[in-house]
């Protein structure tokens, strides 16, 4: 392992309420969405991705178990209470050995790992800093967090990710454009484009 090492955090509990069906196994060229990211993740030589689930667990687990022995599920059982607390079951799973963390969701198929080697080679660049993507006028995941700011994000509530903190320390975020990520899966007519 590098002197910097990082996990791998897929947030992928979600009951995709106004979808009205799971969008973590929504296929993208005959592949749930959930293992796409998952694969990309990976890319990034992890020192371990974990996948938190929650709604249809064993489905979404299932789309990805298989990719590599590194890949670790994380039950979030109070997934219905919001983001935040698939966010602080993720980190709560982190090993103490990594640096970071490269938190992403599942529902951006246009994420690539050009995109997300990047964030880690910039994190690498700033240890301090928090690289996040930025789209649309958003700051936001992918992001690579570094470890000091894990116990604020264990202090999250609500439907609030890491775009929370991300805002709030705005001095401490290198942003790295990337246009296509505004794209994402949230209701029906955004699934015409898959």
């Amino acid at each position: 392992m590098t002197s910097r090492a990082h996990a791998a955090l897929l947030l992928a509990a979600g009951g995709s309420l106004r979808l009205g069906t799971a969008k973590q196994l929504l296929l993208v060229e005959g592949e749930p969405l959930v293992r796409r990211a998952a694969r990309a993740l990976l890319a990034t030589r992890p020192a371990a991705l974990f996948v938190v689930v929650g709604a249809r667990a064993d489905e979404v687990y299932a789309a990805v178990a298989d990719l590599a022995a590194s890949v670790h599920r994380v039950d979030c059982v109070d997934w219905q209470q919001g983001l935040s607390s698939s966010l602080r079951a993720g980190i709560a799973a982190l090993p103490d050995r990594v640096d970071s963390a490269l938190v992403a969701l599942c529902d951006q198929p246009a994420m690539d790992v050009t995109h997300l080697e990047t964030l880690v080679q910039q994190s690498a660049l700033e240890p301090g800093r928090a690289i996040a993507s930025g789209y649309s006028g958003v700051v936001g995941v992918p992001a690579m967090l570094p470890r000091e700011w894990f116990p604020e994000l264990l202090g999250l509530s609500g439907d609030v990710g890491a775009r929370e903190l991300l805002r709030r320390h705005a001095d401490r975020v290198e942003v790295i454009e990337a246009p296509a990520l505004a794209y994402d899966v949230d209701e029906p007519a955004d699934q015409l484009d898959l």
